[in-house]
């Protein structure tokens, strides 16, 4: 069997349980989305020199295989969507914390383009971003997900915002935003 079954050539595809929609729809959108995310993601984890950063970046992103079956499963299917759990939020939170706890990694807002690695993960961050708006214009449209994808997308993208600065950290790269002369508190505004 080949992949190239012409049946999408009229503009349409087929989602888990066999329905057919148009590859317009919003839920194709943001299920795309999410696949995006995770090549691109694949990509940073290719060039990335932290094996710690590689091995969590490959736990996510098979995660967000679940993530997109899940947007691409409608409710009426014949098949369950795999399952977005709480622990899979709590993973990337506890990074979150994890990554935080790392003395003078937080500064100021950072100018992405300082380092190769850490730059491909800002490329993610904004595909990430990207994912979560087209997600919630499908749910604000209507279409039914799991209450635990939109919290899953949102604190990923803060996760790789992390990645990138502990690679710039551990490299010795300094990517602030403003010069340490530019006083004020921590995330202001930098102009």
């Amino acid at each position: 069997m080949s992949i190239a079954t012409k049946r999408g050539d009229g503009g349409q595809t087929g989602l888990a349980g066999g329905i057919r929609i148009s590859k317009a729809d919003l839920r194709v959108e943001s299920y795309g989305s999410v696949d995006e995310l995770n090549t691109v993601l694949g990509f940073a984890r290719s060039i990335c020199q932290s094996k710690e950063i590689a091995d969590w970046t490959e736990e996510i992103q098979r995660t967000l295989f679940r993530v997109g079956s899940a947007l691409a499963t409608p409710p009426e299917s014949k098949k369950q969507p795999p399952a977005i759990s709480t622990e899979d939020i709590d993973m990337l939170t506890n990074l979150v914390h994890k990554i935080e706890a790392t003395e003078g990694i937080l500064a100021d807002w950072s100018l992405p383009g300082a380092y190769t690695e850490s730059a491909a993960y800002e490329v993610a961050r904004t595909v990430c971003r990207r994912a979560e708006r087209a997600a919630v214009r499908f749910v604000e449209s209507g279409g039914i997900v799991q209450p635990t994808v939109l919290p899953y997308l949102n604190r990923l993208s803060d996760v790789i915002w992390l990645f990138g600065r502990l690679i710039e950290f551990n490299a010795g790269i300094e990517s602030r935003l403003r010069p340490e002369s530019k006083g004020g508190p921590k995330w202001s505004r930098a102009w």
